[in-house]
């Protein structure tokens, strides 16, 4: 559902992580244990939210995170960001950086960050109306490209033309195996 070649986010962007796959007992903070941790950029289109973009990753370290700004995010674009200190990495990377630190719990970053929270919230409700909540990690990718595709046609004017567009997109890529589907690809 990704179209090859689709242009990055611009402008003002915020860039956060989260974590799927429910409640564990012993967790809080940025501990993973059994969950995914996803990471999210939505472009700031007024007081609404443009396109985003969503990808699965192992760790909040330099190099995971940094890639997905490269390959999501236009140089010389603002990107939003929450107190994690690696995201000062940026600047050096061609953007601007606005840290949105906030002073007390959740209420305050979805107030500070809300098109993130809010696309972050959107996916989890979707993950778990949809699918019930199950999901293997090898296959959540797929779901995040669904996700995606979805959101950033959600005020398509023309909806006859979705279904043209994933056809069109899924004869312009290489086709993905059986075995890669279920071995993660």
């Amino acid at each position: 559902m990704v179209r090859p070649g689709r242009e990055p986010l611009s402008g003002e962007v915020e860039v956060d992580e989260t974590l799927i796959g429910g409640r564990e007992k012993g967790s809080g903070g940025r501990h993973i244990g059994k969950k995914s941790l996803v990471i999210i950029a939505a472009e700031v289109r007024g007081p609404g939210t443009g396109r985003i973009r969503i990808q699965q990753i192992p760790d909040t370290s330099k190099e995971h995170l940094m890639a997905f700004i490269q390959e999501s995010v236009v140089p010389g674009s603002v990107v939003i960001t929450d107190g994690l200190p690696v995201y000062t990495n940026v600047t050096k990377l061609g953007y601007g950086h606005r840290p949105k630190v906030p002073k007390t719990g959740r209420e305050e970053a979805s107030r500070l960050m809300p098109r993130i929270h809010h696309a972050a919230s959107l996916l989890k409700r979707w993950l778990l109306g949809i699918h019930h909540g199950s999901f293997s990690k090898l296959q959540l990718s797929y779901y995040l490209d669904e996700f995606a595709f979805r959101f950033n046609r959600r005020r398509s004017v023309d909806r006859g033309q979705l279904f043209f567009r994933l056809v069109q997109q899924a004869v312009a890529i290489e086709a993905t195996t059986l075995d890669e589907i279920k071995h993660g690809a």
